[in-house]
């Protein structure tokens, strides 16, 4: 794909959504970090559900803290994997406690030692929380880099380094929002609504439909 119709794309997407945001619900940048952690192999709508019920009554390190591992599991345990995501917040708590004053660190080293925050998440957190040009790759963004030949790859990493390369400066900030929400509703994984595609004279998916 060249550079003229990358542009072409982002322009469209922006156009229809100026100011994109994640669909998980959060007030702080640790509100955010733990719906984060929690929607992993998780729908967003059902991380939604349950912090709607657990940031009312806890939304600090210290006050998840003092609900314990078998509390916070009372409020997340219809969230796959609630276990150890438990467990992996519980964790996570303690050391921002003790490593950074409470607050979410806005470095992607110090992000990756929390439990359970791999780059993707890191991502997510840099990018939403504290406004950094980084792009995390989920399944979405993999299939739509893959399938229009935006930024092929062969794994997610591969396809982030890409995709930080071709996407023009000026949309960078939002792309990781556009991506994961074309992917999400309109070039899905198994039937892509290309009927409904803004981008589809520009896509370069050899078996869309008309």
């Amino acid at each position: 794909m060249n550079a003229a119709k990358r542009r072409a794309i982002f322009e469209r997407l922006r156009d229809a959504d100026p100011h994109p945001t994640t669909e998980l619900e959060y007030h702080t940048p640790f509100e955010l970090l733990v719906a984060v952690m929690l929607s992993a192999q998780a729908t967003d709508v059902s991380v939604n559900l349950a912090t709607r019920q657990l940031y009312p009554v806890a939304n600090t390190p210290q006050s998840i803290l003092a609900l314990g591992e078998e509390g916070l599991r009372g409020y997340i345990q219809r969230i796959g994997l609630y276990k150890t995501k438990a467990k992996h917040v519980i964790q996570t708590c303690k050391l921002l406690l003790t490593l950074h004053n409470g607050e979410v660190p806005q470095q992607r080293e110090a992000l990756e030692a929390l439990p359970g925050v791999g780059r993707k998440t890191a991502n997510v957190i840099l990018n939403t929380a504290f406004g950094q040009p980084t792009l995390a790759v989920d399944t979405h963004i993999f299939r739509l880099a893959n399938r229009i030949k935006l930024a092929p790859g062969k794994n997610v990493l591969e396809v982030e380094h890409k995709l930080l390369k071709v996407i023009p400066k000026e949309f960078l900030l939002d792309a990781h929002h556009w991506l994961i929400l074309h992917g999400r509703y309109i070039c899905q994984a198994r039937k892509p609504k290309c009927r409904e595609c803004l981008i589809y004279d520009l896509c370069e998916y050899p078996n869309k439909t008309d």
